[in-house]
């Protein structure tokens, strides 16, 4: 049997005395090095040590720039000798950023340049003498192999300054415009040494599909490795799956079988909010006919019984794209995800389960993995699994022209195929994606006259990824870059074809432009605010707590953010006075921004058919369109999303000219009510109301036509609508609130003690717009349940809050419209 030892303890780093050695690195890095964590990384390491500060703090990025130009490596010592009598011994890495030399007892076993891959180096007969055995693991600054390739084949535009698309390692650790420049090197995932005699399995690809009949069927290609000994020996591997049992015999030089297993009448996953998510342990084992009751190796996984198609079928509105699963049409409620930490090597299974769990919280059902960060570890496709959330999976180019020639070309073919095949047992993986916005840019960035004839992944993402996903993966569908419009002979970003990123309203136009269409699947769109007030405090310091202060700005990597900000504030509040009257406005603004797209796009499925919010989760502390931030911490716009992602949604919609009421019904049972629409003056008098009943079949959206005498308001300075159905509310506001008049608001506030932590009743006397208590002003572990309310006079609100003792006074963490404007010039 196969035995592993992992190689987790003992390592030491060190600067590469041989390597550039930046000025600020310390002696002691060269002579002793320090203790080493693995997996992990230089700056994990020196953070460790107390060597390096904290890098998200302050304008400490700056600070640490050096590491990520020195050369480092990693030592440690092995135990030669047989080990237990195997034939092979092998060094295994799952992950190794970027570019490296391994060695043993001062011979080179191997080289690297690829952080999305795995390694595995023959080392037997570096450990065959036995004693103790030096490994190093020396790693060359990602810099001065990516500017090499760059000087050998010729410039690439790309939308940053750093040279990531010339190496294979997560694009965004060179900086992106949200993320930090911390361009990392080290072991990153798992070191082990694996010991086995006579074969291994060396893949394992399981194409799970069902028959039409309910029978679900699992094809297993495997492929092993021999050593000497077991050149001559018939192998034997069998497939297990819910009970049934299925084995195929492998001859003397023979190292590929394919078996089938059927499983009748299986249970399908689903995606969460369309059933149930069943998983299947499926189990390979390789053994001898001559050693049955001895296993050679094996690999479990669990898989899930479901079909999945691209509908991409043209219309009279253009051309479709709708995820099919088990037929069924699903509406993507997404998210897009990006590394949730640039030091990746911390993320682990409880943080991506906790970041996972808040977002199916969030009533999302899509996450799409963006082309700038990694492919993701077991544990985020094991939650998402388990949790029923679709995984949209980017191939890792962004914003970039990739060349296609050597060294390039090989490492991302070979990668490509290494991820397939690793990530296609997991039901939750619905699609390929080969890029992020480059066939956008080559179109529309000035790419092609930059490049004068020269490769920018064309090849890649219409010939060779499709190829990889056809011959190893042929159960899901693939689709060529995001934006897309499905064809060369359309523009990439065409809202009526394909997929389609909206970035000119944040960064030119007013959130109300989102209405101006109806694209078929909206894959980016996003807009910004800072992080909670406790994550800023923490990351800048008190003194700092400005939104032009020098560390404010370190934190907003956006091109013009601020100012974009500023901008998008400007025609519904004016200019905000004061850090937190700047800060409750700015998050109010995000989550009203979002609010607006998603409510029209979701009121018009199932023409369009989802909506990909840029982005669920930050890296680090830092102004963004995220709505979680890089401490964990919820930003308003989580909560609303909670509001905008149920699966039942009302919102009042302009149509062909005239108000109407979209009535949203994404529940697997139809919606019948009764609505109650009143208009009302801010004063709170109703001025008009209109109960219309309503029937919305499943998954399906219903209009509700509304009365003029009813939308046509008296006085849009003072009236507004509000519209209400089984406990959810949508409200109608005709002009900016710095233009609408209203008393200025007065609310009661009431705090009683739980187990959890308090209660915060609050009443309103009056129209309250968009009330916010943000519970890290009352302590930084506090947290709410809730995010914006709108109260009518007399109602009130009760935000359960956990982390804080109750005590202290409320105020300073409650904020509404109202007392925000009372700031603003």
């Amino acid at each position: 049997m196969k035995a592993s030892t992992p190689l987790d303890h003992g390592w030491t780093l060190r600067l590469d005395p041989r390597g550039h050695r930046p000025e600020q690195a310390a002696d002691a890095l060269v002579d002793e090095g320090v203790p080493a964590r693995v997996p992990g990384c230089a700056h994990t390491d020196l953070l460790a040590a107390g060597l390096i500060p904290d890098p998200y703090l302050g304008r400490n990025e700056e600070e640490v720039a050096w590491v990520g130009r020195a050369d480092w490596t990693y030592r440690t010592t092995l135990t030669g000798g047989s080990g237990g009598g195997h034939e092979r011994a092998d060094l295994v890495f799952d992950g190794l950023d970027t570019v490296a030399e391994v060695r043993i007892g001062g011979r080179v076993l191997g080289r690297t340049r690829n952080m999305h891959r795995a390694y595995r180096f023959d080392a037997t007969q570096a450990l065959a003498a036995g004693g103790d055995v030096p490994l190093e693991v020396a790693f060359t600054s990602a810099y001065e192999e990516a500017e090499a390739v760059r000087a050998r084949l010729g410039p690439r535009p790309n939308a940053y300054p750093e040279p990531f698309n010339f190496v294979r390692k997560m694009a965004s650790s060179f900086g992106w415009d949200w993320g930090p420049t911390l361009v990392t090197a080290g072991i990153w995932r798992q070191a082990r040494l694996e010991r086995w005699s006579l074969a291994r399995l060396a893949e394992v690809r399981p194409e799970v599909t069902v028959a039409e009949d309910g029978t679900g069927r699992v094809r297993v290609r495997i492929a092993v490795e021999r050593t000497a000994g077991g050149a001559a020996r018939t192998l034997r591997a069998s497939v297990r799956v819910a009970g049934v049992e299925a084995t195929a015999r492998l001859q003397p030089g023979s190292d590929a079988a394919t078996i089938c297993v059927e499983v009748p009448d299986v249970a399908l996953w689903w995606p969460r909010g369309y059933g149930e998510q069943p998983l299947y342990d499926c189990e390979v084992t390789l053994g001898t006919d001559d050693t049955e009751e001895v296993a050679l190796d094996s690999w479990e996984r669990r898989v899930g019984f479901r079909t999945v198609v691209l509908d991409t079928a043209e219309d009279a509105e253009g051309s479709a794209f709708t995820l099919r699963v088990n037929g069924q049409p699903v509406f993507a409620r997404g998210v897009n995800w990006i590394p949730d930490d640039t030091l990746v090597s911390r993320v682990d299974a409880a943080r991506y389960r906790r970041r996972l769990a808040q977002a199916a919280k969030a009533g999302v059902n899509l996450v799409r993995v963006w082309g700038g960060g990694i492919y993701e570890s077991e544990d985020f496709y094991d939650a998402c699994d388990e949790a029923g959330l679709l995984v949209w999976q980017d191939f890792l180019f962004a914003c970039a022209a990739y060349p296609e020639e050597e060294p390039l070309r090989t490492e991302v073919e070979a990668e490509a195929r290494e991820n397939v095949v690793r990530l296609m047992p997991h039901p939750s993986l619905v699609l390929w994606n080969g890029n992020n916005e480059n066939l956008w840019g080559f179109r529309d960035w000035g790419w092609a006259e930059e490049l004068n004839g020269a490769s920018w992944g064309e090849g890649y993402y219409l010939d060779l990824l499709p190829r990889v996903v056809a011959e190893a993966d042929p159960t899901r569908p693939y689709w060529a870059g995001s934006p897309w419009s499905g064809s060369p002979e359309r523009h990439p970003n065409n809202p009526r074809h394909g997929t389609t990123h909206s970035w000119e309203v944040w960064n030119r136009l007013d959130y109300a432009a989102y209405r101006e269409d109806v694209p078929r699947f909206m894959a980016e769109f996003g807009w910004q605010a800072p992080p909670a007030y406790a994550t800023l405090r923490r990351a800048l310091g008190e003194d700092q707590l400005a939104p032009d202060s020098p560390d404010m700005l370190h934190h907003q990597k956006a091109a013009d953010g601020n100012g974009k900000l500023a901008r998008g504030l400007a025609p519904h509040f004016g200019a905000p006075v004061g850090f937190d009257a700047w800060h409750y406005l700015t998050q109010l603004n995000q989550a009203r921004a979002v609010a607006t797209g998603i409510e029209h796009w979701r009121a018009h499925w199932p023409v369009c058919a989802g909506t990909v919010l840029w982005q669920l989760n930050d890296c680090w502390p830092v102004t963004s369109w995220a709505a979680i931030d890089g401490a964990e911490r919820e930003k308003p716009l989580y909560h609303e999303l909670r509001r905008l992602y149920a699966d039942r949604l009302l919102s009042l919609t302009v149509r062909d000219g005239r108000l109407a009421l979209a009535v949203v019904n994404d529940a697997p049972t139809p919606w019948e009510g009764r609505a109650r629409v009143r208009r009302l003056d801010a004063k709170g008098g109703e001025a008009a109301a209109y109960e219309p009943e309503f029937t919305v079949a499943a998954r399906a959206v219903g209009l509700v036509e509304l009365p003029a005498a009813l939308t046509e308001l008296g006085d849009p300075a003072r009236e507004f609508l509000v519209a209400e159905a089984d406990g959810l509310r949508a409200l109608h506001f005709a002009v900016a609130d710095k233009e609408f008049v209203s008393p200025a608001g007065e609310v009661r506030t009431e705090v009683v003690e739980t187990a959890e932590g308090a209660d915060v009743t609050v009443t309103a006397h009056t129209l309250v717009r968009d009330l916010l208590l943000q519970a890290d002003r009352l302590a930084p572990t506090a947290k709410a349940d809730r995010g914006l309310v709108t109260l009518l006079p007399g109602e009130s609100v009760t935000y359960r809050v956990s982390g804080w003792d109750g005590t202290g006074a409320v105020d300073a963490a409650l904020w509404w419209v109202d007392k925000a404007r009372s700031a603003a010039g």
